[in-house]
């Protein structure tokens, strides 16, 4: 199973991913699920991913060969036409697969977050359903999550909002999330990869990859507990009552 969620704010984005790919009883694999194409003061952008893994590696790898003779990516003229650009691709690698893989009994399982911006643009957050097709996050929805969804949404339910969550209050509310949810599925683990964009940077500046013991997410881990459970005991007191009718 698979943990992956992006948050745009006013500011930029923040785009989380845990790196657990099985969880068996004698098996867990830890496999990177963020990914990044960078051209310097020109586009940046973010691939999450969830779903099969060696769909997911030929739509990379489609990407990767166009983005490096200059096409696909490399060229397009807006953050929608990119993400249109990534459902070609999974459009492509459904036509080359999808046939094998359903004759033996497996789903054409791919879901992917995109985001990042191109010079002269808004930032923005895609979703990338296995069909090809997008939606966007906006400001009324702004976070998108696959994969494990519901343990990390309550914290982003009460907690985002787009224009008055700095991007260091959406880097915790993600950790939060992610954390979450691990507590709760352990076919979702660490490490968790965590970047954080700012609007116009046009450049990966603050990436980081937290283990599972990592002090930094260990510290914000054991605050939250502490502060829900303070939070708890000082909520008004139930009133309990007997119906004497």
């Amino acid at each position: 199973m698979t943990y992956c969620l992006g948050i745009v704010t006013r500011k930029g984005l923040v785009m989380a991913s845990d790196s657990r790919t099985n969880a068996g009883y004698d098996q867990v694999n830890v496999h990177r699920k963020m990914y990044s194409f960078v051209r310097p003061n020109n586009r940046v952008f973010f691939v999450l991913a969830s779903g099969n893994l060696s769909i997911t590696q030929s739509v990379l790898a489609l990407l990767q060969k166009d983005w490096e003779q200059e096409k696909g990516l490399a060229q397009v003229p807006t953050l929608y036409d990119a993400a249109r650009e990534v459902g070609k691709k999974v459009r492509a690698v459904s036509e080359m697969d999808r046939e094998a893989l359903e004759r033996d009994d497996f789903k054409f399982n791919i879901n992917l977050l995109f985001g990042g911006q191109i010079a002269g643009e808004k930032h923005g957050l895609y979703l990338i359903y296995p069909q090809g097709n997008a939606i966007s996050a906006s400001e009324d929805s702004p976070y998108l999550q696959i994969g494990e969804t519901k343990y990390g949404r309550p914290i982003l339910d009460r907690g985002v909002r787009y224009d008055h969550t700095s991007l260091a209050e959406a880097a915790k509310f993600a950790l939060i999330s992610l954390d979450s949810t691990m507590r709760s599925n352990l076919t979702v683990g660490p490490p968790i990869d965590l970047a954080v964009y700012g609007e116009g940077e046009l450049d990966v500046l603050h990436q980081k990859r937290f283990p599972e013991n990592d002090p930094e997410l260990v510290a914000i881990r054991s605050q939250w507990e502490q502060t829900l459970r303070q939070g708890i005991r000082d909520l008004p007191e139930l009133r309990f009552w007997t119906d004497t009718k």
